[in-house]
């Protein structure tokens, strides 16, 4: 591994984090009892699913004792992680369920799931009661993300499709502000997002979410790392995904503190974190290796991959026994 140095400016929910990072070296400080630590990058987002891991991992000193120096720098989507793996600038990240195409499509390995969600939505102004009043008004969305997957699926069930709206490409904190100010008629957006614009826009119209396609896509989340880093570094891999592992048990088993350490690291309110938390399950290691075992996992991606063929953002995705290296994740628990 090459010494690197990444820089990169990334706006969180709901501030502007400029970071400095240094990138992935054979080695890094000492363990207490001399070895030397592993170092890698390791992206989220700074929303429960993306942060509640690491917030873990931070409070119960998981690298420390996994024998990592990590830097965990944050990003405002899953794309801009998946392209700094690709240039190996990051070696693991965190993506939500709209961009995982990109895996699908080789950019990277998905080493472990995270949860799947409920808190996706397409949100419009007052008087905008439907997907079908939505033809030829001004939409929002964070192209890569769960609320393009969530507005594709909604107008397919309507008949529609990108071609019947005015789609306009946002970030995440700039669709909040534009549903505000009424510069938009309405987006494809999720939670907590949605928790902010309720808050400036209290006749919010919710058109679509996730249950309504509860039976044809599954919105799980995931861990990523960069293709080169997991086939040379499989130690290193294994140790990231004990820390993983650790984390998701003890957010599974102890939301409420999981929730509390989240808000912490990210500065934001608890009642608001908690919202976000609410719409999405959360599983043990060891419920996501029975998932593995039983075909389930599998099942998910299938179906978001053939979610992703129909929405053009892939035309030959690989088979999730390809990108998802199942493996790595259950033999880090034995």
């Amino acid at each position: 591994m090459k010494s690197r140095f990444f820089k990169r400016a990334a706006v969180a929910v709901a501030a502007v984090a400029a970071l400095a990072l240094t990138g992935c070296s054979a080695s890094g400080d000492a363990n207490a009892d001399g070895a030397a630590k592993d170092k890698v990058t390791f992206g989220y987002i700074a929303d429960f699913n993306g942060a509640s891991v690491h917030a873990v991992a931070q409070e119960l000193n998981l690298w420390e004792k996994y024998g990592l120096d990590a830097d965990t720098p944050v990003f405002t989507n899953g794309p801009l992680q998946i392209q700094a793996l690709g240039t190996e600038d990051l070696d693991f990240g965190y993506i939500g369920p709209g961009a995982m195409w990109m895996p699908a499509k080789g950019d990277a390995k998905v080493v472990s799931v995270n949860a799947t969600g409920n808190g996706d939505r397409v949100i419009a102004q007052a008087g905008i009661n439907s997907i079908e009043d939505l033809k030829g008004k001004k939409v929002a969305v964070a192209e890569g993300t769960s609320g393009d997957m969530i507005l594709n699926l909604a107008l397919k069930k309507a008949g529609m499709s990108l071609d019947d709206v005015d789609k306009v490409a946002m970030d995440p904190g700039t669709i909040v502000a534009a549903m505000a100010s009424k510069q938009i008629d309405a987006a494809g957006l999720w939670y907590p997002l949605i928790s902010t614009v309720e808050k400036q826009v209290p006749d919010l119209e919710i058109l679509s979410s996730n249950e309504d396609f509860e039976n044809e896509v599954a919105f799980a989340s995931g861990f990523v790392g960069a293709n080169k880093f997991v086939e040379e570094n499989p130690e290193t891999t294994k140790k990231v995904l004990q820390v993983v592992r650790e984390a998701l048990d003890y957010r599974a088993e102890n939301l409420d503190e999981t929730i509390e350490l989240t808000a912490k690291l990210m500065k934001l309110d608890v009642d608001t974190v908690k919202v976000d938390a609410s719409n999405v399950t959360y599983y043990t290691a060891e419920e996501l290796d029975q998932k593995i075992a039983d075909g389930t996992v599998d099942s998910w991606l299938t179906g978001m991959n053939d979610y992703f063929v129909s929405a053009d953002k892939v035309t030959d995705p690989e088979s999730p026994k390809e990108y998802f290296t199942s493996d790595l994740f259950v033999g880090a628990g034995k």
